[in-house]
């Protein structure tokens, strides 16, 4: 493998990371937030109020697209080791 082959496969990696990260965690900063103004506006200031709705949407969000996920990373792992394999 050339340094610009293992380049192309570094960015296709972080690509893949960005694409797989990013549901649970931008939906989990977005649930944050709404129960942050929520908590700022009625002053109630429990820990857990924030913690099992963030838990909760990220495993939803797990649930429904974790096969996606699963086979992307699938997909990926068979690509890399033909990649080994070839060179």
């Amino acid at each position: 493998m050339t340094s610009a082959a293992i380049g192309d496969l570094m960015y296709e990696f972080f690509l893949m990371s960005i694409r797989l990260a990013g549901p649970p965690l931008l939906l989990s900063m977005l649930i944050g937030i709404l129960i942050a103004i929520i908590q700022a506006a009625t002053q109630i200031h429990e820990q857990t109020l924030t913690f099992v709705p963030k838990l909760l949407v990220i495993g939803l969000v797990l649930v429904f697209t974790g096969g996606n996920m699963l086979a992307a990373l699938q997909d990926f792992t068979v690509r890399l080791f033909r990649l080994m394999q070839a060179g």
